[in-house]
Parts: structure tokens; C-alpha cells; sequence
């Protein structure tokens, strides 16, 4: 068992850390303050060809599969869990195509979002379905004039990205939309520039500031048949879709994580207290130790997932190692943060230090692609199972 990098993912990790210091670390507060799209830094992204790190060769990206993608999002969320999502915006919305898209599919949308001409977002939650995805109430009805063809009516919400992109993968139920079965939800690409496409409200965030997070209205959008993800009434993509996600959400909170971390440490060996610095304080060295080793724990977890989803093991039976990764390094982002606010006393509350923007930024990533809870409740359910078992 060999927990060394290949040389290849080892020069991509040295080649980010370089870029997320020259370039996103001195844009970071600007950013979170402005609250405006970082346009030089998906430039810089665009340059150094890290926007088809998940996408195959033949469309253009990189090969560098899930696990590139995930340690180059733990590199740059160091510094902004904001341009550690632009990363994470181009494999969400594209899984669905190149798990169960067709040929034409992937050469039509995937190129672009490699080179950087184009990008996406995903529609799958509603304002009455958030965890409750079946709860979903956006309708695709076969088109009358179009054989194969569906017209789509409904709202997304807190779609990351939804004002910057050029199209989106779109979730709506194809069959009763009472129904809760899965095989009543269909995914389906849609590109901006269609009639009856348009943004509504964008959200007033806590954090993650600077990619727009809002409303997607389809207003009797016309969706040609070559535009059906997969088969209608394939729901399952969906959850194909987001389990191949957990360890690239779990890397934003390890880097989260190790930014703070690394932020406090040189703090607490700077300030000076009762004739010492704080560093100096046995309790403070053991705070700093159970960071550390919560934070390697988590990257194991997550590299195993990344490793596993890059082998096509999404399915139900990896879901509890997929989950537990997503699980442990949100939650260890939140503790870290909040640590490192600690440390840093009333000093870490200001926005002198970037303490208190990581604090706000890490609670986002318990809540989005499947909460703390959903994750729980997965691995549960994977034990109870026997999908995750020691005999």
C-alpha cells in the first residue's frame, strides 16, 4: 500500500500551491468583502489548464480524475473556500454527462468547461426540497411539437454559480409530480440562452462570498430530446452524481482546515502573554496536536473516497466511505475555524485576521451537497447493511 503521490498528482499539488499563494491568498478578503465574481483567478485557473482537471483527455481536460481535482481544491481552499468552489463548478454539474451522457453530450458542453469558454451550474434543490430531493416540484411535460422533446416549468435555488453560467444540468419530474418514486425525476441539460431561462433572486450569504448563489427560473423552457441526460426517469444519476462529490466538498474543508490551522499556530508563537507566548501553554500545544491529527485522519479518508470514486465505485455499496469523508472533513472545518478563532481571542473575531472568515465560510460545508446528517444517516444505513462491515 503506497500513501505516496504519483509523481504527476505530486507536480500538480506543488503547481497549485504556488498559484493559491501568487494568487488567490492576496485576493481572499477582497474577495469575501466585495462580494464580486474573481474573473483574474478563473483566468489564472483557465491558464494553468486546472478547469478540466476531472475531465477526460478526449474532451480536453486534464485526466487528473477526481483525486487531482480534489488536492488541487484542498490547495487553494487554504486561503478561499469561494475560488476552491469555482474549482468544484466544474465537476458537479458535469458528472452527470460523463456518467450517463452521451457521446454528443460530452463533446458539445465538456470541451468548453475544460478550456474555460464556457461554465455550469446545477439544479437539483428547491425551496421546498432541499434534503428532500423527491419533494421536487420543477415539471418537465412531453413537448407536442417536438418528438422526444420535454417543456420544463419550475424554480432551482441556492445554485452555486447560477449567474456566471452558460448552462446547467437540471433536475425536473417527468412523470406525476406527486409522486415520490425515483423513476418520476429525469435529468436534463439546459443552456442559458433559451427562451423562458432566466435568473431570479440571488442569495445574501453568511459566507462563500464572491461566486453568485440563487435562482434558476424555467419558465415553459423547450428542452430538444438530445438534451436528456441518460434515460427519463433516471433519478439515480442524481445520486450517482453527488456521491462521486464527497470527497471533492470533504477537500474545501481539509484545506479550510489547514489554512486556519496554519494562521493560528504562527499566532499563538508570536503573541506574548504572562511573560511567555501562548504557544508555550501546554494546553494550547494539545489544542494545536488534536487539530493536526483530525486533519490528517480526514485526508486519508478523503483521498480513499477520491480513489475509490475515480475507480467508478459510487455505487451503494461505497456509500458509507464516500460519506464519511464528506462527514468528518466539514465538520473538522467548522472545529479547526472556530480553534482558530479561539486562539486568536477577541483579535480572531476582527477582520484584521481572515479567522473569522474562515469561521463563516466552514459552516456552509456542512450544509451543502447532502448535510451532516444525510451523510449520517448513510453511513448508518451502509453499517446496518453490512456495506460497511470488519468480518
Amino acid at each position: 500500500m503506497d500513501f505516496d503521490l504519483t509523481p504527476e498528482l505530486a507536480q500538480l499539488q506543488q503547481t497549485v500551491r504556488r498559484l493559491a499563494v501568487d494568487k488567490v491568498k492576496p485576493r481572499a478578503r477582497e474577495i469575501d468583502s466585495t462580494g464580486e465574481y474573481p474573473t483574474d483567478i478563473f483566468e489564472a485557473f483557465r491558464d494553468a489548464d486546472l478547469l478540466g482537471l476531472c475531465l477526460p483527455e478526449q474532451y480536453g481536460g486534464s485526466g487528473a480524475g477526481i483525486l487531482g481535482l480534489t488536492i488541487a481544491i484542498e490547495e487553494v481552499a487554504k486561503y478561499s473556500n469561494t475560488v476552491a468552489l469555482m474549482l468544484l463548478l466544474t465537476r458537479l454539474p458535469t458528472g452527470p454527462v460523463m456518467i450517463a451522457g452521451n457521446e454528443d453530450q460530452r463533446q458539445r458542453y465538456l470541451p468548453g468547461i475544460a478550456t474555460g469558454e464556457l461554465r455550469c451550474g446545477f439544479g437539483l434543490s428547491e425551496p421546498q426540497a432541499g434534503s428532500d430531493v423527491a419533494g421536487m416540484r420543477t415539471r418537465a411535460v412531453e413537448d407536442p411539437d417536438n418528438p422526444g422533446g420535454w417543456i420544463l416549468t419550475g424554480t432551482k435555488c441556492w445554485m452555486s454559480g447560477v449567474v456566471e453560467a452558460d448552462w446547467y444540468t437540471v433536475f425536473a419530474k417527468t412523470g406525476d409530480p406527486a409522486s415520490r418514486a425515483h423513476d418520476s425525476i429525469t435529468a436534463f441539460i439546459v443552456e442559458r440562452a433559451w427562451e423562458g431561462v432566466s435568473v431570479g433572486r440571488t442569495d445574501h450569504k453568511m459566507g462563500v462570498r464572491g461566486i453568485d448563489t440563487g435562482e434558476l427560473i424555467l419558465d415553459g423552457v423547450r428542452v430538444p430530446a438530445e438534451n436528456v441526460i441518460g434515460e427519463v426517469g433516471g433519478f439515480r444519476l442524481a445520486m450517482l452524481g453527488l456521491n462521486a462529490m464527497r470527497p471533492i466538498v470533504a477537500a474545501r474543508g481539509i484545506g479550510l482546515a489547514e489554512g486556519a490551522l496554519m494562521y493560528a499556530t504562527e499566532y499563538v508563537k508570536e503573541r506574548a502573554a504572562f511573560g511567555k507566548t501562548i504557544a508555550d501553554f501546554q494546553g494550547i500545544q494539545w489544542e494545536i496536536a488534536k487539530a493536526a491529527v483530525d486533519i490528517e485522519a480526514a485526508r486519508l479518508l478523503t483521498y480513499r473516497a477520491a480513489s475509490l470514486a475515480d475507480q467508478g465505485k459510487f455505487t451503494k455499496e461505497y456509500v458509507p466511505f464516500l460519506s464519511m469523508a464528506k462527514y468528518y472533513a466539514t465538520e473538522l472545518a467548522v472545529r479547526v475555524s472556530g480553534l482558530a478563532v479561539q486562539l486568536l481571542g477577541a483579535a480572531g473575531y476582527m477582520e484584521d485576521h481572515p479567522t473569522e472568515m474562515w469561521y463563516r465560510d466552514a459552516k456552509q460545508l456542512t450544509i451543502v451537497e447532502g448535510t451532516s446528517q444525510v451523510q449520517l444517516g448513510l453511513i448508518g444505513r451502509g453499517v446496518l447493511a453490512h456495506d460497511l462491515w470488519w468480518d
